[in-house]
C-alpha cells in the first residue's frame, strides 16, 4: 500500500526534500536551478528514490511550496497584464493611498504598479455598495478594447470593478467575452480573488494574480507533467500563505495564495514543536540561504493575517512594497541568508543583504565565480562549517576563496584580520535579525523575553544561540531535521482554504439574521468545493471571524463568531465579543458608539492530528566526540579547539557543554560557551543558556 508522502520546498539558493514512510524520516539537500526550478525537485526526489529504495508507487502525497511567484513579483519579471476597471478608475492603483511613508525625502519613489498606465482600460459600467446597477455594462466598449488587447500581445488580465465584491456579475460577463474573443489570455476577477471592500488593496492583489498567474500555471503544469512521466499517480498539493493545503487547479487559479508558502511551512512545523513541547510562547527562527524569517508564535498557533506587502523597495518600509489581501501567516522576513553578500559602506559601516548570491554563482566559497564574500564564508571562516561535509558531504568548499573575499572586501578597508572581519559580517546579520525579531514583536504589542526561540533552515542553527543572547532568550530548540524544516512543515499542514465577503451590517435593529446564514452557507459550499478536491472524504473544521469596527473608524479588529445557524441574538453576541477583543487590543472600550461589521470570514480545514506530549528530559551521560574542529569563540575573540559531535550518534539525554558544534547532514548546530545541549526524548536539541 501507498504510504510515503514526499515535500519540496525551493528556496534561492537550496531545494529542500523530505520523505516520511512507515514513521521514518529522511532528508536531503539540492542545489536549487534557478532557470528551471523544477529540475531541483526532480533531482531530489530521484536522491531519496535512491537512499530509500521507495519507487513512484509508494507515494501517496507530494507537497509543495516555491518561492516563484515571490521572485517574479521582486524582480519584475512576470506577463505582460492589462487591467479593466471601472471608467474613471484607472488610475487607482496608481495613487494608491495617496500618502508618502517617508515623508521627508524629497527623492521618494513611490513603486510603480504591475500594470503600467497604457494597458489600463476603463469600462462603462457602475454598481453601488449595495450591489445596485447604476450603468449598465457597455459590452459594445468591451469589444472595442479586445483589439488593443491583441496588438499588445496580452497574456493576462486583471478585472476589477467598483463594488464587484457585492455584486459580481459584470466582472463574470467580462470574463466571459475575454474567453469567447482571447481564449488563450488568463483572467483574473478581483471577486474571486479577494472579494472585499477597499479596491486599491482589491485590484493590487488581483492584479498580482493576473501577473504571475501565466508563469505559475506554465510552471505547475510542466511539474505535474513530469512527475507522471516518472511514474507518480499521487496528489499533488500546494502549500498555501496561511498555512494550508490547496489542489493544484486551485493553485494554478490563484498563484498569488502561494507567495509565502515556504515560510508558511517553518511557521507550521514551529508551531507543531510548540504544541509537543508545551511551550506557550515561541518565537520561530528560520534561516535559509537568501532570507530569514521570524515569526511569533502564542498557544500553539502563528498569528494570522489577511494582508500584507511583498517587494518592498525603499529600505523595508511599510508602504513601499505590494499590499496584497489574502490569508497570510504574519511575520517579518528580512534579506539575511547564507548566501546574502556583505560590503562596507560610505561610512565604513559592514551591511550585510538583501542582495544574495543565490545558487549560481553562490558564495565564493563555492568557487563557482562568486568574488562577493558572503555570510555563508564567514561561517566557514569562523570554523562553524566544515569545508570537506557541505551538505551532507555532497559540496566541497574552499576556505581559502572565502578568507580571500572577505579579506578583499571588508577586511582591508576596515584594516581587520580577515577573522575579525569574518566576526563583524556575522554579528551585523545576528544583529539585523534581532532587531528585525524586536520590531515584529513591538509593532503587534507582544514580548520577547522568557519566549522559546524554535530554530530551522540550513543556517538557523549555526546562529541561534548568538541571536538567542542579543534577544535575552534563555532556551532554544533544534528540532529533528531543522535543516530541511520548511519541507517538514509541509507534511504536517492541513488542507485548508479561507472564503472572505464584504457584507456591510450595522448591529442594530437592521441586523439581518437570516441573510448572514444564507451568506455562511454560500461561503462553505465554496470553501467545500475546494476542500474536498483537495482531501476528499476529510473530517473538516469550520471557523469564522468577523472584521469589526466602531461605526466611522477607518480600520477593523478580527473577531471569532461562534457557529451558526444565528438568530437575531447574534447581535448582542457580537457586541460583546467586539467590546471585549477592542478593549484587550486598545486596553478601553467606546461607549455609546454603534458597532459594525465590514467582512465575515469562513475557513474550512481537515483534521490534523496533533502530536503526542514531548515525554520528560532523559537522564544521559557526556557523548564521546567524533573530533574537533577550531571554531571562533565570540566572547574571548580567538578561535580555540572545540569537540564535533555528530547529532544522528547522540542518544537521547546526551548532554554537551559549550563551546561545541553538533554536526548533521543539513544543518550545523553551535553550542556557544555559557550554553548546554541535551538531546530530548524525541530527538530534538534543547539549548538552555546557564550562563558564563
Amino acid at each position: 500500500m501507498a504510504n510515503a508522502h514526499l515535500a519540496a520546498d525551493i528556496g534561492g539558493t537550496f531545494t529542500d526534500i523530505a520523505v516520511t514512510h512507515r514513521g521514518a524520516l529522511f532528508t536531503c539537500k539540492v542545489p536549487t536551478v534557478p532557470d528551471a526550478p523544477e529540475e531541483g525537485i526532480f533531482r531530489g526526489v530521484r536522491q531519496a528514490m535512491a537512499d530509500t529504495g521507495l519507487t513512484p508507487a509508494d507515494f501517496s502525497l507530494i507537497v509543495h511550496g516555491t518561492t516563484l511567484a515571490t521572485n517574479a513579483l521582486i524582480e519584475r519579471k512576470g506577463a505582460k497584464t492589462a487591467m479593466l476597471v471601472t471608467d474613471g478608475f484607472r488610475d487607482a492603483v496608481e495613487m494608491a493611498y495617496e500618502n508618502r511613508f517617508e515623508q521627508y525625502d524629497i527623492f521618494m519613489d513611490k513603486p510603480p504598479p504591475l500594470v503600467p498606465r497604457e494597458f489600463r482600460y476603463g469600462v462603462p459600467e457602475r454598481v453601488d455598495a449595495k450591489g445596485n446597477v447604476l450603468v449598465p455594462l457597455d459590452e459594445n466598449a468591451v469589444a472595442g478594447l479586445i483589439e488593443s488587447l491583441r496588438q499588445h500581445r496580452i497574456e493576462a488580465v486583471a478585472i476589477g470593478l467598483m463594488h464587484s465584491y457585492a455584486a459580481p456579475a459584470h466582472e463574470r460577463r467580462l470574463a466571459d467575452i475575454l474567453a469567447h474573443d482571447m481564449p488563450d489570455v488568463l483572467v483574473s476577477l478581483s471577486s474571486e480573488v479577494s472579494p472585499e471592500i477597499r479596491e486599491y488593496e482589491r485590484w493590487s492583489t488581483t492584479a498580482a494574480n493576473a501577473y504571475v498567474q501565466p508563469l505559475m500555471s506554465r510552471y505547475l503544469g510542466r511539474l505535474s507533467d513530469k512527475l507522471a512521466e516518472m511514474g507518480f499517480t499521487c496528489p499533488l498539493r500546494l502549500m498555501t500563505s496561511g498555512g494550508g493545503l490547496a489542489s493544484l487547479d486551485t493553485a494554478r487559479r490563484f498563484p498569488i495564495r502561494l507567495v509565502e508558502s515556504g515560510p508558511a511551512g517553518g511557521a507550521i512545523l514551529a508551531a507543531r514543536v510548540a504544541r509537543e513541547c508545551g511551550l506557550d510562547r515561541v518565537l520561530s527562527f528560520d534561516m535559509g540561504g537568501t532570507t530569514a524569517k521570524i515569526c511569533l508564535i502564542d498557544d500553539g498557533a502563528p498569528q494570522q493575517s489577511r494582508s500584507f506587502e511583498v517587494a518592498r523597495q525603499y529600505r523595508f518600509l511599510k508602504g513601499s512594497g505590494l499590499p496584497l489581501r489574502i490569508p497570510v501567516i504574519e511575520m517579518v522576513e528580512i534579506g539575511a541568508g547564507g548566501g546574502s553578500i556583505a560590503r562596507v559602506d560610505t561610512l565604513s559601516r559592514i551591511h550585510v543583504g538583501p542582495e544574495s548570491a543565490g545558487a549560481v554563482p553562490g558564495p565564493a566559497c563555492y568557487g563557482q565565480g562568486g568574488d562577493a564574500p558572503t555570510v555563508t564564508d564567514a561561517n566557514v571562516t569562523l570554523g562553524r562549517i566544515d569545508p570537506d561535509n557541505f551538505a551532507g558531504g555532497t559540496m566541497k568548499l574552499d576556505a581559502a576563496l572565502s578568507a580571500g573575499a572577505i579579506d578583499a572586501a571588508v577586511g582591508k578597508q576596515l584594516s581587520l584580520s580577515t577573522l575579525a572581519a569574518a566576526f563583524g559580517i556575522s554579528e551585523v546579520v545576528e544583529e539585523n535579525m534581532a532587531n528585525a525579531a524586536r520590531v515584529h514583536a513591538v509593532e503587534r504589542g507582544k514580548e520577547i523575553r522568557d519566549r522559546t526561540l524554535v530554530a530551522f533552515g540550513g543556517g538557523a542553527a549555526l546562529h541561534a544561540a548568538r541571536l538567542a543572547r542579543k534577544l535575552n532568550i534563555d532556551e532554544v530548540i533544534v528540532p529533528v531535521a531543522a535543516g530541511v524544516g520548511s519541507a517538514v512543515g509541509f507534511l504536517q499542514a492541513p488542507v485548508a482554504y479561507e472564503v472572505v465577503r464584504s457584507r456591510y451590517a450595522l448591529l442594530d435593529a437592521t441586523f439581518d439574521a437570516d441573510g448572514l446564514n444564507t451568506l455562511y452557507a454560500e461561503m462553505r459550499a465554496e470553501a467545500e468545493q475546494i476542500v474536498a478536491e483537495a482531501a476528499p472524504g476529510a473530517v473538516l473544521i469550520e471557523t469564522r471571524t468577523a472584521d469589526m469596527r466602531y461605526h466611522g473608524q477607518g480600520h477593523e479588529i478580527a473577531v471569532d463568531l461562534p457557529a451558526g445557524p444565528y438568530d437575531k441574538s447574534l447581535r448582542d453576541t457580537l457586541s460583546g465579543l467586539f467590546e471585549t477583543a477592542y478593549a484587550a487590543t486598545y486596553s478601553r472600550r467606546i461607549p455609546g458608539l454603534e458597532v459594525e461589521v465590514m467582512n465575515w470570514t469562513l475557513r474550512l480545514s481537515a483534521i490534523v492530528d496533533d502530536p503526542a506530549p514531548c515525554p520528560p528530559m532523559p537522564d544521559g551521560s557526556v557523548p564521546e566526540p567524533a573530533g574537533t574542529r577550531e571554531l571562533f569563540d565570540p566572547e574571548a575573540g580567538i578561535l580555540s579547539t572545540a569537540p564535533v559531535y555528530r547529532r544522528d550518534a547522540l542518544a537521547p539525554g546526551s548532554t554537551i557543554t559549550g563551546p561545541a558544534i553538533i554536526a548533521e547532514d543539513e544543518t550545523t548546530t553551535v553550542v556557544l560557551t555559557g550554553f548546554t545541549a541535551r538531546l530530548n526524548a524525541v530527538g530534538y536539541i534543547v539549548l538552555q543558556w546557564e550562563g558564563s
